[in-house]
């Protein structure tokens, strides 16, 4: 139990901020020894499932943001009040770029399967090395990025953009939010824009990912064999995640990544060197 609430509080608090909850479950679950090389696929299936708390916690934040451009889609977009896109209101727009954002993480997704549940997106090399690789590329975007525009000003290009760079999370170590922010930052977008997007595309990713995985390992779940454990952990996932979205939102108004730059190299440099002293493992 202390295990699984570790591993959903880690999971919350690294999700939304641009450090990889991926690359930081696997090095906390590698070090706890949880992981079962021969069985990836049910880590992975795991991590979904706790993605869930954290879909919660987007949700829940963001609840009257996602009610206005639902009505706004719908009045917009249906019926005799129906408008071009050029004439439709900012939150009507900005339903389009989400759908628009997630076709590209679907598909890939899809194709990709095999690879995502397999080893590779386990092994703690790769994480390093995506880790210290997009926290270089996210310092670069940063400090040339003009930071002057807003999801009101995003265009359907931007959209799709932003939601072809959130495929490269699915290498381990990049970072979800992490590769959506930097792309969004590179078309110009200010910081807290750039995090607004990204939590707001999160949420068909994060609800398809967790639902499918979910559904699949569910015959395989029951009460008395680890069901408490996985609530657990999906509940502290919801209440960390729900944190680290208003820190985010907050700390970014007025900072630049630059912690979170840092802490990425830090990070993967330890990892090198914790898998080069045989401390950590990285799966076979």
């Amino acid at each position: 139990m202390i295990e699984a609430l570790l591993l959903g509080i880690i999971q919350g608090l690294s999700e939304f901020i641009p450090i990889s909850s991926t690359a930081h479950l696997t090095i906390a679950a590698s070090l706890l020894g949880v992981i079962d090389p021969s069985k990836p696929e049910q880590w992975t299936a795991f991590m979904a499932t706790i993605q869930l708390g954290t879909l919660v916690a987007v949700v829940a934040y963001f609840r009257g943001e996602l009610l206005r451009m639902v009505t706004a889609f719908i009045q917009e977009n249906l019926g005799s009040g129906r408008l071009p896109l050029s004439r439709q209101s900012a939150d009507s727009r900005l339903t389009w770029y989400v759908a628009l954002g997630t076709i590209p993480i679907v598909l890939v997704g899809l194709l990709a399967k095999d690879a995502i549940e397999g080893v590779f997106t386990k092994d703690l090399r790769v994480i390093a090395a995506s880790l210290m690789l997009l926290a270089g590329v996210l310092w670069y975007v940063d400090r040339r990025a003009t930071h002057a525009k807003t999801t009101a000003t995003m265009t359907l290009m931007d959209a799709l953009v932003i939601g072809l760079s959130q495929c490269l999370a699915l290498v381990p170590g990049a970072s979800r939010s992490g590769t959506t922010m930097t792309a969004a930052l590179a078309l110009g977008q200010t910081r807290e824009s750039a995090a607004r997007f990204s939590f707001l595309l999160s949420i068909p990713a994060i609800l398809g990912a967790g639902v499918v995985q979910f559904l699949k390992v569910l015959e395989h779940l029951s009460w008395e064999s680890g069901g408490p454990e996985l609530l657990a952990a999906t509940v502290a996932a919801g209440v960390s995640g729900y944190w680290s979205i208003a820190f985010l939102l907050g700390f970014l108004r007025s900072r630049t990544m630059n912690v979170f730059i840092v802490y990425r190299m830090v990070i993967g440099v330890a990892l090198f060197v914790l898998v080069a002293l045989s401390i950590v493992r990285p799966l076979p």
